[in-house]
């Protein structure tokens, strides 16, 4: 019977010493890399950033067009949709004019796109300042702008691993932004801008869809910044395990860039109302000084790689709600006058006096309740003395009934003598 011989077995290169003494020694090194290019790395300069980021746009812009002008030449080579019918128009309005085209409002407004020179709009900068000013005065006497920022940052948005939201500063700027080099642009439906050169022509752009776009300059040097608190929390291995504190303070710089304004007609056969749209091309620039502190006794003040996130973040939030191709659209309201809406003129004077009349009427009614509320405690005044008065005169005995007997009646009985 042959002996089985039971294999060797290896022996671990490594003892449990070594082992647990490589792994720390991993761990630590991994953690002062963590510490040495994410916390104390330096971020790349302002300037390298902004090209980088503007080339991402603009070939994103590009990628956009491309795929419009391949979807156009893909319909293009499609048979067109057969008519159908129309709902027959009102013959009231016979001596309506048709509806202008792009090359009649330019001819009817003397606005001639290939040469007319860009304006200043000097006077819509006042307004614009104005409007600003008024803004920041009546925040200055009402919380409710810090109300609904409170609000917003504390939403079902908000991760559970970030604590209430607490806004330490809010300062709404100083100056005002300035626009300028407006021009008027003739565009499609898609946006994109139609060829204009001494050879072009408006009458021929009256394809459905296209529309005149007014662009200007927007440039803004100001200190707008919000400030907050909060406590990053540690819900692992139990919940609330740890918290550290979090305090960011964020200010717009400069912004500036070319904003896209536009109107697209309503469309009565599906009840759309007339839109104004707006949106900034994709050659913005827009700064922002982020300051930042972590911890509660040991701190970390500005850690260069959170400045820098919370710049990404912001600069793709604003990407993806208004830089081309996406924009903002408004739905305006009818701009046919209404009596309802009317002020001033005559109705002022009514209104003025009828809020007088109804003054002197209040005053009246107030004079008026005070004098019976007068009178009434006269009256009661009154009968309190006349019940007093009743009730002493009741109460006063008199001499003839000092000797009758109760139930008796007067003169039944003769008078006793009493004697001296």
């Amino acid at each position: 019977m042959a002996h089985e011989v039971c294999p060797a077995k290896t022996e671990p290169a490594l003892s449990f010493t070594q082992g647990f003494i490589l792994g720390q020694i991993s761990i630590v090194l991994l953690v002062a890399a963590f510490i040495r290019f994410f916390i104390f790395g330096e971020a790349p300069s302002p300037e390298v950033t902004a090209s980088i980021r503007a080339r991402e746009r603009r070939s994103r812009t590009l990628a956009h067009k491309k795929s419009l002008l391949s979807l156009r030449e893909t319909n293009a080579r499609q048979p067109g949709p057969q008519p159908t019918l129309t709902k027959k128009k009102s013959s009231i309005l016979r001596s309506s004019p048709p509806t202008l085209t792009i090359g009649a409002i330019l001819d009817k407004t003397y606005y001639k796109v290939e040469s007319h020179q860009p304006e200043s709009l000097d006077w819509f900068n006042v307004l614009i300042a104005q409007t600003i000013a008024q803004f920041r005065n009546d925040a200055q006497h009402d919380d409710a702008i810090l109300t609904s920022l409170t609000k917003t940052l504390n939403g079902p948005s908000r991760p559970d691993f970030v604590d209430e939201i607490r806004v330490t500063e809010l300062t709404l700027g100083e100056d005002f932004p300035i626009f300028s080099n407006c021009r008027i642009i003739p565009v499609d439906e898609d946006g994109l801008d139609l060829k204009i050169d001494k050879s072009f022509d408006a009458n021929k752009a009256t394809r459905e869809g296209a529309r005149l776009q007014a662009r200007m300059d927007v440039d803004l040097s100001d200190m707008i910044t919000l400030a907050v608190e909060t406590k990053l929390l540690l819900n692992f291995p139990k919940r609330l395990s740890a918290a550290l504190p979090v305090a960011l303070s964020v200010s717009v710089v400069r912004f500036s860039g070319t904003l896209s304004i536009s109107f697209i007609p309503s469309n009565p056969s599906e009840n759309t109302p007339t839109k104004m749209t707006f949106t900034f091309l994709d050659d913005y620039r827009l700064d922002f000084s982020v300051r930042s502190l972590l911890g509660s006794r040991s701190r970390l003040q500005d850690v260069p790689k959170i400045a820098q996130l919370i710049e990404s973040r912001l600069h793709s939030w604003f990407d993806e709600r208004c830089v081309e191709p996406r924009f903002q659209e408004i739905a305006l309201p009818s701009l046919w006058p209404r009596k309802k809406n009317t002020r001033g003129g005559d109705e002022a004077i009514a209104d003025a006096e009828r809020s007088a009349s109804k003054a002197r009427g209040m005053d009246i009614a107030r004079d008026l309740r005070a004098e019976a509320m007068r009178d009434g405690e006269t009256e009661a005044d009154a009968r309190t003395d006349r019940t007093h008065e009743s009730l002493r005169y009741r109460r006063r005995p008199r001499a003839e009934d000092a000797f009758s007997a109760a139930g008796s009646m007067p003169g039944a009985m003769p008078d006793l003598e009493i004697p001296p």
